[in-house]
């Protein structure tokens, strides 16, 4: 079982990722967005750990709830209120449970997958976030490794894609041949769930 110590160090996890990876994350955002993808995540990430390691949230659904809420009051940009939807949506359907199984936090990161959809008006195949976060939250059914790796091939997959939704899509066929820096870093989060799960 899943408890609030999982989600925190899922949570620490998650800030070292985007902390190392900041820089390739702002890279591939310069090419199709606005160069601050990185350093937003960087300083949202940072925020988290702070705010979990002086409040401790004592279930599951806490954690991620206050997680994502701070996201949304320090990231600017689109990625802050995405993120942050998607974490407190996640949270809200863990609900008070002291912990949680797999297949609990699958069907409930499908919601906050779905939460983001609806707030960016995207789908699969545009080119953003969600082409990470769908197949990853319909593989976590079978396993956290499954996750992480179906989180990076949707990530890669939208090189060749044309950019349909977000900043990119003002670029037009110019998006084609550039990962999506959204999809890329909610590549990271899978990688560091799979990480706490070890």
């Amino acid at each position: 079982m899943l408890d609030a110590e999982f989600f925190r160090r899922w949570m620490a996890g998650a800030a070292a990722a985007v902390d190392r990876e900041a820089d390739r994350l702002t890279e591939l955002d310069s090419a199709i967005g606005d160069a601050d993808h990185g350093s937003n995540l960087r300083r949202g990430f940072a925020a988290v750990q702070d705010t979990l390691e002086k409040e401790a949230p004592q279930t599951p659904g806490a954690v991620l709830t206050l997680a994502g809420r701070q996201l949304i009051s320090t990231v600017g940009g689109a990625s802050g209120p995405l993120y942050g939807t998607l974490l407190r949506r996640t949270g809200k359907a863990l609900g008070d449970s002291p912990s949680v199984d797999r297949e609990q936090l699958a069907a409930a990161l499908k919601a906050g997958t779905e939460a983001v959809s609806r707030l960016g008006g995207a789908a699969a195949g545009d080119k953003t976030m969600l082409d990470a976060l769908l197949p990853a939250a319909d593989a976590l059914g079978e396993s956290f490794d499954a996750a992480a790796r179906a989180a990076d091939a949707g990530a890669l997959a939208t090189v060749p894609l044309l950019a349909r939704k977000g900043r990119a899509s003002y670029l037009g066929e110019r998006s084609i041949g550039h990962q999506d820096p959204g999809a890329t870093s909610s590549a990271l989060l899978f990688s560091a769930l799979a990480e706490a799960a070890e």
